[in-house]
């Protein structure tokens, strides 16, 4: 586990834990319906906004299967389940670490399985304890805690540290398909899923997904350049540079996250004053921004790359609008977006803080309903 930092902290207490949990079941349960209201705005595909909504629920599993391996955090005695640690300032989500040590748990998933007794078995023995002992079956519990977790790994399809690359066809011209290429990681600087979607045309003679030599390397490239640190121009032009017969002409990064609350995570100004306002009510304390950089191809241009061959390189698009901060990130555009319950939407709409004008507001009903606000 990585040391604890001013930034990290470990969560102690059952209850605690499981609030936790259950905040982000909450929140990722509202997720995919921004996405639909998205798309319904026509800022998304019904393909994008299928995309997201798949890493969203692959994003719940994890954290689905983290709860039940620290079910009885402060329960039971020893190094085990020990302590989720997140990510208190920065994020709000646990820390990277945490996933790099689940995505190691699954690969022994399977062994681990075949040597704890079937849940049948534990359920039995947890009967047998209460009522012939008059005691609780702690140890059990935990054991059937774990059983959860391996199993939970090994039967879903989580969101891990490196979601590789994959393809999904958009159609076909002349002589170039189509496709949108997308894959997502969790970041170990800021600890936050990170969502990438690349259109992308192919004019080479095999399809991508189809081809042995390209596609394979396609994959290692995207996911060896997939850091935030890097500028999506950067990344952009290096793929452009790289495959002279792959011309990407859109790259989005979509960030989830940060998640703020009162009850887990430290924050300063504006949205500190408005969770504080509504910490007493539990449902409604939380805010998680979501963030878009949108990098666009204006036109191409034909280079020379050796004595007799050429090929097409993609120009793209600053912001005409954006200032220096859309050139320091290398895009084209940036949306930020605040996901948050109706409580806290009323404190910050009465507060009127400088800065959050121009961020657009999902408020989630009492009734789990979406509503856009401008």
């Amino acid at each position: 586990m990585n040391t604890l930092t001013d930034d990290h902290a470990e969560l102690y207490d059952t209850a605690i834990v499981r609030r936790y949990f259950d905040q982000f079941d909450k929140i990722t349960g509202h997720l995919g319906r921004v996405a639909a209201e998205l798309e319904d705005e026509g800022n998304l595909t019904k393909v994008e906004a299928r995309i997201i909504g798949i890493y969203v629920q692959r994003l719940n599993l994890t954290f689905q299967a983290l709860g039940y391996k620290y079910l009885m955090t402060g329960r039971v005695d020893g190094p085990l389940p020990g302590k989720l640690t997140f990510d208190r300032h920065e994020s709000g989500f646990p820390v990277a670490q945490e996933l790099l040590v689940m995505a190691n748990d699954a690969q022994q998933a399977d062994r681990h399985l075949a040597q704890l007794p079937t849940d049948t078995e534990l359920k039995d023995a947890m009967i047998r304890q209460i009522v012939g002992e008059r005691a609780i079956p702690t140890k059990l519990q935990f054991t059937m805690s774990q059983r959860l977790y391996y199993e939970s790994l090994r039967g879903g399809a989580p969101f891990w540290a490196r979601n590789d690359a994959d393809l999904q066809w958009l159609g076909e011209t002349l002589d170039r398909r189509s496709w949108l290429l997308h894959w997502a990681v969790y970041d170990t600087q800021t600890n936050l899923p990170v969502i990438y979607l690349m259109n992308l045309e192919d004019s080479g003679k095999t399809p991508l997904p189809r081809d042995n030599r390209r596609w394979p390397q396609v994959q290692a490239h995207l996911m060896a350049q997939s850091f935030d640190g890097l500028k999506l121009v950067t990344i952009a032009k290096g793929f452009d540079t790289d495959f002279d017969d792959l011309h990407p002409k859109r790259l989005r990064r979509i960030h989830l996250g940060p998640m703020y609350s009162n009850s887990f995570t430290l924050q300063t100004g504006p949205i500190a004053e408005v969770l504080a306002d509504v910490k007493s009510e539990a449902a409604q304390d939380w805010a998680l921004v979501w963030t878009v950089e949108d990098l666009l191809a204006e036109r191409e241009e034909t280079v020379k790359t050796g004595w007799f061959s050429s090929a097409e390189r993609q120009i793209f698009a600053s912001g005409p609008f954006g200032g220096p901060s859309l050139a320091d990130i290398g895009a084209t555009a940036m949306t930020r977006m605040l996901v948050m319950p109706e409580r806290p939407y009323q404190a910050l709409a009465e507060k009127q803080p400088p800065g959050f004008a121009d961020i657009r507001k999902f408020v989630v009903s009492a009734a789990g309903r979406v509503v856009p606000q401008r």
